[in-house]
């Protein structure tokens, strides 16, 4: 994918940096062990420090002093997830804030021009994310007012999209914008909202709505589903997904994009992903182990440091302790999209992206 800050290999696992910051680690850091594109998230930027803020500040790229490509959320799941604390309307959201309890409303419009003032590469359709387990007529409400919201955003991006602060000194290229499948587990509703939106003719494409409780099963059939309706060539996105062995098999389906909290998350809880497994280090059995991490991994941490360290770190409460752990999960993760590239390469690979052109 050509996008305005940098070109992007795909498939492609996106480190999710919420507020501007992927956490306990460095853009110094993200950029040594590969990181390419990285998300950020509209809502929790939105509140805090704020979005015109930033764009004050010369964008969110500027901001956060990373010259790679950025990609935001709608900010859509982040509402969703505040069920206690909002209300659905045909205009948009109203919700309270996590941190203070102050109101606020999110509409289709009011989401891209935060998006545009935060100037990521790639920005979200707003959508209203299903829960699971929804019951058909609950999928179909949510379904209408996601394909509402998505051509409003759409409307109001097309007539705002050149706002950006960095189109200039880029020049004349501007930010690109995906829209989101929702239609909760039914795979009917699955292909008529992927289908809806190719007619609205976006940039790009994420199935949202996954990872919400359903079994691995049926995410995988709702995937490919989605994945037979949307046009190859233009980036696929799995939003939220998943385990290593997970991402592999989606990339391997044709999924060309996906992020997921799990591997900082896990990292800060002592686990680490491997090849041999899982390795829980807070494990008494790695008090003395010499041993790296993964004797298979060339990262950073695996070159350094012993499991015995990172145990004695995680057990003593050491803020290093979340930054090693979170730099070697994130390079297992960055690993398998390289090595799943690699075979498709290997196999003729595919044709470039060139989004958001001038």
């Amino acid at each position: 994918m050509h996008l305005p800050h940098r070109s992007v290999e795909t498939p492609v696992f996106m480190p999710v940096g919420t507020a501007g910051t992927v956490k306990a680690v460095s853009q110094e850091m993200l950029e040594a062990l590969g990181a390419e594109i990285i998300l950020a998230n509209t809502y929790h930027l939105y509140l805090r420090p704020g979005h015109e803020a930033i764009r004050r500040m010369g964008g969110l790229h500027r901001f956060m002093s990373w010259p790679r490509a950025l990609l935001t959320d709608s900010g859509g799941f982040q509402v969703f997830s505040l069920s206690a604390l909002r209300k659905v309307s045909d205009e948009g959201v109203s919700f309270r804030s996590h941190l203070d309890g102050s109101s606020h409303f999110f509409s289709p419009e009011h989401s891209i021009d935060i998006q545009i003032a935060l100037g990521a590469d790639i920005c979200m359709a707003f959508d209203e994310c299903t829960e699971y387990p929804a019951e058909r007529g609950r999928a179909e409400e949510s379904l209408r007012l996601t394909m509402a919201w998505a051509r409003r955003s759409l409307d109001h991006f097309k007539a705002h999209r050149d706002e950006v602060v960095w189109r200039e000194e880029l020049g004349g290229r501007t930010q690109s914008l995906f829209g989101i499948v929702q239609g909760g587990m039914y795979t009917d509703l699955r292909r008529e909202s992927a289908e809806r939106l190719v007619e609205m003719d976006f940039d790009g494409y994420a199935i949202g709505g996954l990872s919400v409780g359903e079994p691995r099963e049926l995410t995988m059939e709702m995937i490919a589903e989605v994945l037979s309706v949307l046009p190859a060539n233009k980036p696929r996105y799995v939003m939220g997904v998943g385990y290593p062995d997970e991402i592999e098999a989606y990339a391997r389906m044709g999924v060309d994009m996906m992020d997921c909290v799990l591997p900082t998350r896990a990292a800060r809880h002592g686990l680490l992903f491997t090849s041999a497994g899982r390795l829980n280090i807070k494990g008494a059995r790695y008090a003395e182990d010499q041993g790296p991490p993964d004797p298979a991994c060339n990262c950073p941490v695996c070159r350094r440091y012993s499991r015995a360290y990172l145990r004695h770190l995680m057990q003593s409460g050491e803020a290093l302790s979340g930054t090693l752990n979170t730099i070697h999960n994130l390079a297992y993760y960055l690993g398998i999209m390289e090595r799943v590239r690699r075979g498709l390469a290997a196999d003729g690979g595919v044709d470039g992206m060139s989004l958001s052109a001038s």
